[in-house]
């Protein structure tokens, strides 16, 4: 599967501690070689959009949309925020 980040990615991404962006690049590398690898719990998040997440780690995600063969990530940041961003998709639709 293509990833693709946006600007907005890059600015949550720059935004996270130093620590998360390593394991964020880890989550990355692991992505690329199997988006279904257990340990990155890559979900369907809305139920009628093609919203999609990726465990960072335990406390991280990742969002994006998915095309055919392609997923553009949009956002990253802590699951705080995260649970906050999914209720804003929801409720936006």
């Amino acid at each position: 599967m293509i990833s693709r980040a946006t600007p907005k990615f890059w600015k949550c991404f720059r935004a996270l501690p130093r620590d998360i962006q390593a394991k964020a690049k880890e989550a990355y590398t692991l992505f690329r070689d199997d988006p279904w690898y257990p340990s990155l719990n890559f979900k369907r998040v809305h139920s009628s959009l093609p919203v999609y997440s990726v465990r960072i780690t335990k406390d991280y995600r990742a969002v994006g949309i998915l095309g055919s063969d392609k997923i553009v990530w949009f956002w990253a940041g802590s699951h705080a925020q995260y649970d906050g961003l999914l209720k804003q998709i929801k409720n936006d639709r």
